[in-house]
């Protein structure tokens, strides 16, 4: 059974997860540790917790969801798994830095790309990719069908979406994304956002004031 734990890094507020279960595996989605003690959390909730880092997950590659790569990959091996759409946004996500004053140090390894259907296995346990661009071209969620939970990156908020004024973003791209990839899974189903509190499909069909209608 996979847990989900949650940190708010950055001063972009960006929620990064450590989802893990009993074989002590996990994958680390996000990270947006940018500070020093951001870091050190981080890296000592998983030491504390006996988990042993698998994979290292972007949803998308803004700025604020990479901040941590290179540290991940300094601290644990691992290769960053994306979408190959992300891959300028990636590149560029240091300039972008710039201009926020938010000026970091980039991972620069190996890519191993993600699909629509692939599965990130975790022992018994999975996650499914769902493709779901409109915030960045290439942005993905992942999607755990026994629990019913989503790792939703900055697709769906809480009483909200994901904008879609930055380079490779498209509104109606988006809502499409929600409607037909999104709105499709339970009700029930726990969404994990990129930014803010967690929430659920249903509450989002009932209660998103930009998803009126859908």
């Amino acid at each position: 059974m996979l847990t989900v734990t949650s940190f708010t890094f950055s001063p972009v507020q960006e929620n990064t997860y450590v989802v893990y279960n009993e074989t002590g595996e996990c994958c680390i989605v996000d990270p947006g540790c940018y500070f020093g003690n951001e870091r050190n959390e981080l890296k000592e909730f998983i030491q504390t917790s006996g988990l042993t880092p698998k994979y290292l997950l972007n949803t998308h590659c803004h700025l604020d969801h990479v901040f941590g790569n290179k540290f991940i990959y300094d601290t644990w091996g691992l290769t960053l798994h994306l979408h190959e759409k992300e891959k300028p946004v990636l590149e560029y996500a240091p300039t972008f830095g710039l201009s926020w004053g938010l000026p970091f140090d980039n991972y620069k390894g190996d890519l191993i790309f993600l699909r629509e259907g692939d599965t990130i296995p975790l022992g018994n346990d999975a996650l499914q990719v769902i493709f779901t661009p409109g915030h960045s071209p290439g942005h993905i969620c992942f999607y755990c069908q026994a629990q019913q939970f989503v790792i939703g990156g900055d697709v769906l908020f809480h009483e909200s979406i994901g904008r879609t004024d930055l380079p490779g973003g498209n509104f109606d791209t988006l809502i499409a994304s929600i409607r037909n990839q999104l709105f499709v899974l339970p009700d029930d189903t726990v969404v994990f956002p990129g930014h803010g509190p967690q929430t659920t499909v249903g509450y989002e069909k009932m209660h998103n004031p930009f998803l009126k209608g859908l």
